[in-house]
């Protein structure tokens, strides 16, 4: 036998046996029983046939979140790069130059560089936004990231507002309108509709327009795009008041119990729903003994005290309570 052949021959029982020990690793035995175990892909889950314990759970999918039933399939819906997003007035497919006038080495450019990069900079912004309806979409959006940022609202909400102002951009509502009154109009519609809301007051407050003309373009924007937006929940408003306020878990189920209570007695019926959850805030952290004033949570809900000591007695009638 020549000695190549040996070599060959050596190599082929080397890759034999880690196939064989990597096999004999990937199968793990049961720590109860000794049972076969199975990986169930569907629920995350690494199981034993025999008994069934769950040995791993929340396990990660690595793979893709489409599935493909052949190569053409596969083929067109694989990709590569970020995930487009309606955030960005062309969905994030565009190439962004940064700011910074360093190279891939952290070095500063020369002054030649630092120019060609600013002209390409320019040019890449114009053909960015090749026409007006792409920039007034790009100026709609970044107003819309900017007042989420400022009420703390998240992705799934500016998502959403996106997608309205797409569809307002799209059914010719703008003309007569102002780009920020629209964008300020699709987030407290957004916010509404995800579970999430805020205030009229609180929306104005980060907005560049008027409390009126957001009213005003908001029944527009819902009535021209036949938005299902349901009625505030006073309960939707508790958890960032209780969590402003620093307040326990138990304050937050009595002001959730006395929410419910004036829902049945019908006291919901053309109140602010901001005041009565702030209201039953207040009530509620009187009943567990936990020290807040109606000062402070008129601060945290941005409604007056007076508003609060109203409903909060009307709160407490309800229960049988003594105010």
């Amino acid at each position: 036998m020549s000695e190549s052949t040996t070599r060959t021959t050596t190599r082929e029982r080397d890759e034999r046996i880690t196939e064989q020990s990597t096999e004999s690793e990937a199968v793990e035995a049961c720590p109860e029983c000794s049972g076969n175990v199975v990986t169930d892909t569907e629920h995350g889950e690494t199981v034993c046939e025999d008994c069934g314990l769950v040995i791993e759970e929340d396990e990660i999918d690595r793979g893709p979140e489409w599935r493909a039933f052949n190569s053409a399939e596969k083929d067109r819906k694989s990709r590569v790069g970020a995930p487009t997003t309606n955030m960005m007035h062309d969905k994030g497919l565009s190439t962004n130059i940064g700011w910074q006038n360093k190279d891939a080495y952290g070095r500063s450019l020369s002054s030649e560089q630092r120019q060609k990069m600013q002209r390409l900079r320019t040019w890449n912004e114009r053909f960015r936004t090749r026409d007006s309806k792409e920039r007034n979409l790009k100026q709609a959006l970044g107003e819309i990231d900017r007042m989420a940022s400022a009420l703390g609202l998240p992705q799934n909400v500016r998502e959403t507002a996106s997608v309205i102002y797409r569809r307002a951009l799209g059914d010719d509502l703008l003309p007569g309108r102002s780009i920020e009154g629209v964008a300020t109009s699709a987030l407290y519609a957004a916010a509404r509709m995800a579970g999430n809301p805020r205030s009229l007051d609180e929306m104005a407050r980060v907005s560049r327009v008027e409390k009126m003309e957001l009213t005003r373009t908001y029944r527009y924007i819902v009535r021209e795009l036949s938005l299902e937006v349901q009625p505030a929940d006073p309960e939707h408003y508790l958890p960032r008041f209780i969590s402003d306020l620093g307040l326990s878990e138990e304050t937050q189920r009595q002001a959730r119990d006395l929410v419910e209570g004036a829902r049945q007695s019908g006291l919901l019926s053309g109140k602010s729903p901001v005041g009565i959850a702030a209201a039953a805030v207040y009530a509620a952290a009187l009943l567990t003994n936990e020290k807040v004033t109606q000062s402070q949570v008129s601060d945290v809900a941005d409604i007056s005290e007076v508003t609060i000591r109203n409903r909060y007695k009307e709160l407490l009638e309800a229960e049988d309570l003594p105010a």
